[in-house]
């Protein structure tokens, strides 16, 4: 698979809400974080209890792919994300558009950085 193929399959394992699937398209050490900031879900572990969590409290989360581009070992989405209600109660997330930049090594997506 290509780096943009990878990056597309993670998108659709994120929507499916399968996060195992998700992080086996990520090194051992990979990460999300935000653009030149704090990581918020360090390692497949992390990664898969950070994401897990959010699948239960928003159930109806979605991301659609609005622009993709590939650059070397970078892949770049505009992302557009929709939470739904929330289990908790808390209150509703508006729709907003994200930019993701997912890093690899090799075949392997090593980080990822939003921008929003």
């Amino acid at each position: 698979m290509s780096n943009i193929e990878t990056a597309e399959a993670m998108i659709a394992a994120y929507n499916a809400q399968d996060v195992d699937l998700y992080v086996s398209y990520m090194t051992d050490t990979a990460c999300e974080a935000n653009y030149r900031g704090d990581v918020v879900r360090e390692g497949k572990e992390g990664t898969r209890s950070g994401l897990a969590a959010a699948f239960a409290r928003w159930p109806e989360n979605h991301a659609e792919i609005v622009e993709k581009q590939a650059i070397g070992d970078y892949v770049i989405f505009r992302e557009h994300v929709t939470r739904g209600p929330a289990t908790d109660g808390s209150a509703l997330v508006e729709p907003f558009d994200v930019i993701a930049i997912y890093s690899f090594e090799g075949d392997k997506c090593s980080r990822v950085e939003f921008i929003r």
